[in-house]
């Protein structure tokens, strides 16, 4: 396992991300949250992952909760992450959401805690009291946001007096936007970006294409697997394919080596089952030589899904007909 350093922190390039640990989104089921979730922690423990990251919007508080019952017996091997759902997040709201996460949670201390995604209604000064409150009282170690432009992360940092650590973004080889500024301000100013979505949710593992489209919904009401996204995205997984040959790995390693192949950027991919994870965690010790990287991204820069409204009313039409 590689790992990265940013302001005192030791992280591993690959986490785990427990969106689907009792979500239905993902059409998992109840059987994986009460059986399959806890040992794919315990698992990724046991292969040197320390970053997991959670939220209390998943599966309702049910992640916090399965999470926290993981790791209760491995509490000083797990860098704990978790995000505050910003629904008019008054100090005082930010507070009691956040020791009620650590209290799911089984913990004492949240390593990190987030701001999901920007509220424009609440002033962000008013916010980071909260989480100015939640650090002083000993709740939380380290700030967070989350979906923030750049220039919103440094007004958090100003009104917060003090590092806000990271900014959890989408982030992978079909969705670039965070390279235009985040990723360089996390590499210049000591800071982390968190890649949600590593894998753009398996449609950079190769599994899909335009005649075999993914059914649950997390994937199915997402624009990016829109039949003509899936044909425009064919020089994209073939160039990944290719790329795995030469190293004996998946597609997906190969994206997610990618991805956390820039300065101060770790990926949290979530998982499915054990293999899963252990094949994401391998990504990790794989290293793209210079010639791979410029040629993943010479043809990510080529790739130009349908996004936006468009994108979204094709979603809704096909929902509909099926």
């Amino acid at each position: 396992m590689r790992f990265v350093e940013v302001n005192g922190v030791r992280l591993s390039v690959i986490g785990l991300g427990t969106w689907q640990f009792g979500s239905k989104e993902w059409g998992y089921g109840s059987d994986y949250a009460q059986n399959d979730a806890g040992p794919i922690v315990t698992r990724a423990l046991d292969l040197g992952v320390n970053l997991v990251d959670t939220a209390e919007i998943y599966g309702r508080h049910e992640s916090e909760r399965i999470v926290g019952r993981a790791i209760a017996n491995r509490r000083a091997e797990v860098f704990v992450a978790t995000k505050l759902l910003p629904i008019m997040p008054l100090a005082p709201v930010v507070e009691r959401h956040g020791r009620a996460s650590a209290q799911r949670l089984g913990i004492d201390k949240i390593d990190l805690y987030q701001i999901h995604f920007p509220n424009p209604v609440v002033p962000i000064a008013e916010q980071m009291r909260g989480m100015r409150r939640l650090v002083d009282a000993g709740i939380v170690d380290h700030v967070g946001v989350s979906n923030f432009s750049p220039g919103r992360w440094r007004a958090a940092e100003r009104a917060l007096g003090s590092p806000v650590l990271s900014n959890q973004v989408q982030y992978s080889l079909a969705v670039r936007k965070p390279d235009a500024e985040l990723v360089p301000y996390a590499a210049s100013s000591n800071r982390l970006v968190i890649a949600y979505s590593p894998l753009a949710k398996g449609l950079l593992s190769g599994r899909y294409d335009a005649t075999n489209l993914p059914k649950g919904s997390a994937r199915a009401n997402d624009p990016l697997f829109l039949p003509e996204n899936m044909v425009a995205a064919r020089d994209l997984i073939e160039t990944l394919r290719s790329v795995a040959k030469s190293h004996d790995a998946t597609p997906s390693q190969v994206a997610l080596a990618w991805v956390v192949s820039h300065p101060n950027v770790v990926a949290i991919p979530g998982a499915s089952s054990l293999a899963q994870l252990e094949s994401n965690v391998a990504a990790a010790d794989l290293v793209l030589s210079g010639e791979e990287i410029a040629e993943l991204t010479a043809v990510s820069d080529a790739f130009h899904p349908v996004r936006g409204p468009a994108a979204a009313a094709k979603v809704v039409k096909r929902r509909v007909r099926h």
